[in-house]
């Protein structure tokens, strides 16, 4: 990745480093940051100090915001996730609150600090990233495309926020960026890598862009004034022509109307795409038990999308435009208005291969859509799910990998990318099979100007075998080439109807532990069935009165906790199957086992989703004394595990999506989807690990000798009621025995 490598930067120096895709910058950034080893793989030689120390031995010296913001979250909410840095270097409890709520306001993120962090944008993410490492108040800052998933507005805000901090803190800043023009006015010096990681440029950055010009925008560099590079010519036979033809006579491939919408009409079966005006709401639960649903996203005027269209979703960071292309793909239902495709078929109901026969979905985060282990396969994989075995499909694969500059990666584990590879291959996967629709996600983020120019070039392609573009989009020069441009206006609303804290929430942590761990003994030492039921009854009557909370009402809570008590179900079916086969075939042992087993599991199913996970380590440190590092860690990774079920639905979804059918009749198709999702799950989860220890270390958790902690330990008269209520289930059970 990177060779030969000279490297020294003076403190306080502003450096850009600049680059094609894939040449390494990220990598040279974990090297300053003294990462490399976290989680990276491979051969490395050489050192790198700051300071004259070893990089990474020093906490807090290094700042570091990763590419992927999202994997850089390590709490549950906004507060703690800004605090986890000053807490590794031991900053005084007293000081915290301010530094959170002033590296909150640099950033220009207006968030109440219990704001879930899995509740974020993933601009509203990157900008979250860079307030913790603000609040770090390191000595080096190493920026990752920060601004690349902002609108400009958001990005003008991040700028000045960084500026304004090396400034005043005097800081050594080293930034990268494909687009270098906001940022010269910032940086004093320019480094340049080209394809191999080699060192071909580094200067004062006016007087090196003015003498390697020529150079830099044939290497793929953004630079200022050149101009968005012509789209690369791709050859349309290399994409599958969707089964709706041609251009609609209404417009050509190359009619541009540029920010027109068209008035409200009917749906048309000429259009490949429609929706009426849509409202798309979401339930937000924080961690203190509150649930509130806001109105996420709103698509103000109808979207009609003929063959050979492109239509842009703009708006701020946190507008909603991922949200509207959810809706759009079915994933997310409205809660106002419909979405049609084809000839009026809702998305939603669509079984796998029609749906990924009608469209295709290119994500954000481009990782969330690799289902192989193999470039090509990944490549393949939609053709082959419907069937397709036209003479020359992997041929056609492998032109539009080379046409995106992947051709050399074919054989590759896709999960090694690089993020820009990463993302283009997500697009090369969306287009050979040739789906009506194509619904793209910041499609050009992180490419140099060839990468982009061949991704345009691609679509453009696309569009005039009679394919249908949704994108949201930052990118002027691919708003500019719209057919019409929605405006998303992204204010948060309050939806009707749902504020609630359940009396559980807010609980301390080891209360609610305690309580799931009594229910173990009462379950194992319960009689036989019929005394079960009645410790059943009372365990159900404890529930409703924790659950219940004046405004959200009983029968949500009691629908999550009836889906959260469905593994538990089907164990102890599978114990009173077991019991009834093995003990003679008694109905009474088997109603023995079976109430037993749900003894056990019915109050972990109510109170363990009730744990604050921050909290928990705050208690496990401060109240049990547990080695700092040890209750960090698992409280993290416990973070993590609560996002296991977004983490099953995105790879339910992106399999749907492919192509990836399940039919629920055949026992055998079930456990095959089963098994791949949970292969899926445990492949995401371990990189998810690695990024995770990359991000804590980036904050200094691997240094953190003398760690304080954000808040105190409280224990409160309603956790003793906790404890003492989840006694009476064993009290009666002794009772029963006697």
């Amino acid at each position: 990745m990177l060779r030969d490598l000279d490297l020294a930067i003076e403190a306080g120096e502003r450096v850009l480093l600049v680059g094609p895709s894939g040449s390494g910058k990220s990598t040279l950034l974990r090297a300053l940051a003294g990462l490399l080893e976290t989680a990276d793989a491979g051969e490395c030689t050489g050192s790198v100090t700051i300071d004259g120390a070893v990089a990474g031995e020093q906490p807090g010296a290094v700042g570091l915001v990763l590419q992927e913001p999202g994997a850089g979250v390590v709490a549950s909410t906004v507060e703690r996730d800004i605090a986890f840095g000053p807490e590794n270097v031991g900053m005084p409890r007293a000081a915290m609150p301010e530094l959170v709520t002033s590296a909150l306001a640099q950033v220009g993120l207006d968030l109440p600090l219990s704001t879930p962090t899995d509740a974020l944008s993933g601009g509203q993410t990157q900008r979250l990233a860079l307030a913790g490492a603000l609040a770090l108040e390191p000595t080096v800052l190493l920026l990752d495309e920060p601004t690349a998933m902002l609108a400009a507005a958001d990005a003008a805000v991040v700028r000045a926020s960084v500026d304004a901090a090396v400034r005043e803190q005097g800081l050594t800043l080293v930034v990268v960026e494909h687009v270098l023009g906001p940022w010269i006015d910032l940086v004093d010096r320019l480094i340049v890598l080209d394809a191999s990681g080699v060192i071909v440029a580094d200067g004062p950055v006016r007087e090196t862009l003015a003498a390697r010009h020529t150079q830099l925008v044939g290497m793929g560099v953004w630079v200022p004034g050149a101009g968005a590079p012509d789209p690369l010519p791709v050859d349309p036979a290399l994409v599958g022509a969707p089964h709706l033809g041609p251009a609609h006579p209404r417009q050509s491939s190359e009619e541009n109307t540029r920010s027109a919408v068209r008035p409200s009409r009917m749906f048309s079966s000429l259009d490949c795409l429609g929706a009426t005006p849509l409202t798309v709401t979401r339930r937000t639960a924080t961690v203190d038990g509150i649930v509130t649903e806001r109105v996420a996203a709103r698509l103000e005027e109808p979207l009609r999308l003929a063959p050979g269209e492109l239509a842009a979703l703009v708006g701020r960071s946190g507008s909603g435009k991922s949200t509207i292309l959810h809706a759009l793909a079915g994933f997310l239902v409205p809660a106002k208005g419909t979405v049609r495709v084809g000839d009026g078929e809702d998305p939603a109901r669509l079984a796998p291969v029609e749906l990924a026969r009608r469209l295709a979905w290119i994500p954000q985060w481009a990782s969330s859509t690799i289902v192989t282990g193999r470039v090509l396969d990944e490549v393949l994989l939609t053709s082959r799910q419907l069937g397709d075995d036209t003479p020359g499909l992997e041929d056609r694969a492998r032109g539009l990998l080379e046409t995106l500059g992947l051709g050399r990666l074919a054989d590759a584990d896709p999960r090694h990318l690089s993020g820009g590879e990463m993302r283009r291959l997500a697009i090369v996967s969306a287009i050979l099979h040739g789906p009506d629709i194509v619904l793209a996600d910041e499609p050009t983020v992180g490419q140099d100007r060839h990468t982009w120019a061949a991704i345009v070039g691609l679509l453009a392609a696309y569009r005039a075998q009679g394919g249908a573009i949704v994108t949201a989009t930052h990118d002027q020069a691919v708003i500019d080439r719209a057919h019409q441009v929605h405006h998303l206006d992204g204010q948060p609303r309050e939806a009707p109807g749902t504020h609630g804290r359940p009396w559980l929430s807010g609980r301390n942590p080891l209360a609610l532990l305690a309580g799931a761990a009594l229910a173990v003994p009462a379950g194992v030492a319960s009689p036989g069935w019929r005394a079960s039921i009645v410790l059943l009854a009372l365990q159900f009557v404890l529930a409703v009165a924790g659950l219940t909370s004046r405004r959200a009402g009983l029968f949500r809570p009691l629908r999550a906790l009836a889906i959260r008590l469905l593994p538990g179900v089907l164990a102890a079916l599978s114990v009173a199957w077991s019991t009834w086969l093995l003990g003679g075939r008694s109905l009474d042992l088997a109603a023995t086992g079976f109430t037993r087993v749900l003894l056990i599991v019915l109050p972990s199913a109510v109170l363990l989703p009730f744990i604050d996970t921050d909290r928990l380590g705050d208690e496990l440190a401060q109240r049990l004394r547990l080695p700092d590092r040890f209750v960090v860690a698992v409280a993290a990774a416990l973070h993590r595990m609560q996002s296991f079920g977004d983490i099953w639905t995105e790879i339910a979804r992106a399999r749907k999506v492919r192509g990836i059918g399940i039919s629920w009749r055949r026992t055998k198709s079930v456990v095959r989807h089963v098994i791949a999702l949970t292969i899926g799950l445990l492949v995401r989860s371990l990189r998810s690990a690695a990024e995770l220890a990359v991000a804590m270390d980036a904050r200094g958790f691997a240094t953190a000798h003398r760690r304080s902690w954000l808040r105190p330990v409280t224990w409160r008269v309603r956790d003793s009621v906790v404890v003492v209520a989840s006694t009476l289930p064993l009290l009666l059970t002794l009772l029963f025995r006697r």
